[in-house]
């Protein structure tokens, strides 16, 4: 049987993905430079690969260009996260809510929990957190439901990265995948989407308790 070989990333792609995995993982930091010469010279390639990542990545909301400063690391601001995260808590329980009532295995939830609580460095923990929420609601049964969630994910990893820095509170947070996990696993569709909503509410209160009150008053709340 002929093997089909495994594809080769373009030069594009493999920038991207490598400009992506240091912004999300605090190697690359908020308001920092990101110069076509030096990271092409960094990464072994033209500038052209580096100029069609970076419009990618200004796509997605990870850098900003400006004609005046150039290209920059995202800033993350109160602002910011209060507009990631409410989207985030509109959409994200429902996702879990409908995966978990079609019967989903979360097979690669349960896997991603194991290789963040493996993991050696922060870095690492990082991404498998974040592979931990899509895979939470990426079988929910509507494929624009889960790409909307996507297009969301890189900022809400890059306002974690920055929280995380400041205050890393990665086993409350592992002790409350754990729970979220448990619930969905157990088939209680509606627990285990109170559960998530409880946890992006209180991580995003924790970290920029100006975004949370300020979402409070708009709402009406207490």
């Amino acid at each position: 049987m002929t093997s089909v070989p495994t594809p080769i990333p373009s030069r594009t792609q493999f920038v991207l993905e490598e400009i992506k995995r240091r912004i999300l993982t605090g190697q690359l930091t908020p308001g920092q430079a990101l110069v076509e010469t030096e990271l092409a010279a960094r990464f072994g390639v033209s500038k052209t690969p580096v100029r069609e990542a970076l419009k990618t990545l200004a796509g997605t909301g990870l850098v900003v260009m400006s004609q005046y400063k150039g290209v920059t690391v995202r800033m993350v601001d109160a602002d910011m996260a209060r507009e990631v995260y409410d989207v985030r808590l509109l959409l994200e329980p429902e996702a879990l809510r409908r995966a978990v009532l079609r019967g989903s295995t979360l097979d690669a939830a349960k896997d991603a929990l194991t290789r963040a609580d493996g993991a050696t460095d922060t870095a690492e923990r990082s991404l498998a957190n974040r592979e931990f929420h899509r895979a939470l609601y990426l079988p929910c049964g509507n494929p624009l439901l889960g790409r909307m969630l996507d297009e969301v994910r890189d900022q809400a990893a890059l306002v974690s990265a920055v929280a995380w820095a400041a205050d890393p509170s990665w086993e409350r947070e592992a002790c409350e995948h754990r729970e979220i996990l448990r619930l969905a696993l157990e088939g209680d569709a509606d627990g285990a989407a109170r559960a998530l909503h409880a946890h992006i509410a209180s991580f995003v209160e924790r970290a920029f308790p100006t975004a949370e009150s300020e979402a409070q008053g708009e709402d009406g709340q207490a």
